[in-house]
C-alpha cells in the first residue's frame, strides 16, 4: 500500500484531521527542523546507553524503553507542545473531555534482530469502548531514519473503522518510513506494531501520546514529575502532564487544582474550591432557587 503524507510547508489542521479520520494515521513531513531532533536525541543518548533491555513478548527483548522525557531534555517541549499536533489532538479529543493530557512519553530503541511487535490498538488499555469516541492520539518522532528493514512502525490504514478485528492481513499494512523531523500521528484505535529490525543498525525514536483528561494515563505524571521537578519546568508543559484539574472536580489535590503545587502558596492552608462547568453551577443555582422538578435529568460529576 502507498504511504500518504503531508508536507509541513502546506498543511493545516483540517487537512491533517481529514486524513487522520479517513485512514487512522497521518505522516507530517518536516514537522520540526532536523537539527532540533538531533539536539533532543543527543540529550537522550546516555539514557539509551544506560537503560536495560525490556522484558516480555510485547515490549520485545531487543528493545530499550524509558519514560519521563519531559524532565530529560529542555528541547522536549517543542515536540509536546507543537501547535499543529496539539490542534489535531484537540480536534479529536476535546469533544469528549474538558482538557487533554499527556498519556505517555517514551523513548524507544529497536536493536538489530528485534522481532516484530504483536499488532495492537493502544486505547485497548482502557477496557471500555464507546462508538465514535477516540480516547487517545499517538505521535511518533523518529531520531533515526525509519525504514521497513530497520523496524519502522507498521500501520494498518483504515483499521480504526474495523475495531472488531484483532488481526488483519500483513499485506494491508504499511511501514511508516520517515526521516528525523517527520512525525507520524495515529489514532489510539488504529492497529499498529513496531516492525522487525532486519538491519545492522538500531532504530531510535520517541512517542508522545495524548488522551482524554479524565482517563488514568499510561504513565503516572505525578511520580514522573513530582512537584519539586515540575516547578522547574514550563507551566504549559506541566498542565499537559497532569497539573491541572478536569471539570467537575476531577484530579484535585486537597480539593483544589493541582497547579497549586507549582506555586509559592503550595504549603499555605487553603480550603477546597469547586471546579465546575458553568451549566453545573447553573443547575445548583436552579436547585437552590426551587426551579428544578423531580424528573430533571442529572449531571455527571460530584460525590455529594
Amino acid at each position: 500500500m502507498t504511504i500518504i503524507a503531508i508536507d509541513r510547508l502546506a498543511p493545516d489542521t483540517h487537512s491533517c484531521c481529514t486524513q487522520l479520520d479517513a485512514h487512522g494515521y497521518c505522516i507530517i513531513r518536516g514537522a520540526v527542523p532536523p537539527l532540533l531532533v538531533e539536539r533532543l536525541a543527543n540529550d537522550l543518548a546516555s539514557d539509551f546507553q544506560s537503560t536495560p533491555h525490556s522484558t516480555g513478548p510485547f515490549y520485545g527483548e531487543k528493545t530499550r524503553r524509558f519514560h519521563g522525557l519531559l524532565r530529560r531534555s529542555r528541547h522536549i517541549g517543542r515536540f509536546a507542545l507543537d501547535p499543529l499536533v496539539v490542534a489535531i489532538v484537540e480536534t479529536f479529543l476535546k469533544p469528549w473531555c474538558d482538557t487533554i493530557q499527556i498519556n505517555l512519553t517514551q523513548a524507544i530503541e529497536i536493536e538489530p534482530g528485534g522481532l516484530p511487535q504483536p499488532p495492537h490498538r493502544d486505547q485497548e488499555m482502557w477496557p471500555v469502548r464507546s462508538a465514535g469516541v477516540e480516547y487517545m492520539i499517538n505521535v511518533m518522532w523518529p531520531f533515526t531514519s525509519y525504514r521497513a528493514e530497520n523496524g519502522a512502525t507498521l500501520i494498518w490504514p483504515g483499521s480504526h473503522r474495523r475495531q472488531d478485528e484483532i488481526v488483519m492481513p500483513l499485506e494491508e499494512a504499511i511501514a511508516a518510513e520517515m526521516n528525523p523531523g517527520d512525525a507520524l500521528v495515529f489514532l489510539g484505535s488504529t492497529l499498529h506494531a513496531g516492525g522487525a529490525n532486519r538491519s545492522l543498525d538500531a532504530r531510535r525514536g520517541m512517542i508522545i501520546s495524548y488522551s482524554l483528561g479524565w482517563l488514568k494515563p499510561y504513565e503516572l505524571p505525578w511520580l514522573a514529575y513530582p512537584p519539586e521537578i515540575a516547578r522547574s519546568l514550563p507551566r504549559s508543559l506541566m498542565s499537559l502532564a497532569g497539573y491541572q484539574a478536569h471539570r467537575p472536580n476531577l484530579g484535585t489535590y486537597e480539593g483544589r487544582c493541582p497547579s497549586l503545587l507549582l506555586s509559592d502558596a503550595a504549603d499555605a492552608a487553603q480550603g477546597a474550591i469547586d471546579i465546575l462547568h458553568p451549566e453545573q453551577e447553573q443547575l445548583i443555582a436552579d436547585y437552590r432557587a426551587g426551579r428544578l422538578s423531580p424528573n430533571t435529568a442529572s449531571q455527571p460529576g460530584d460525590d455529594g
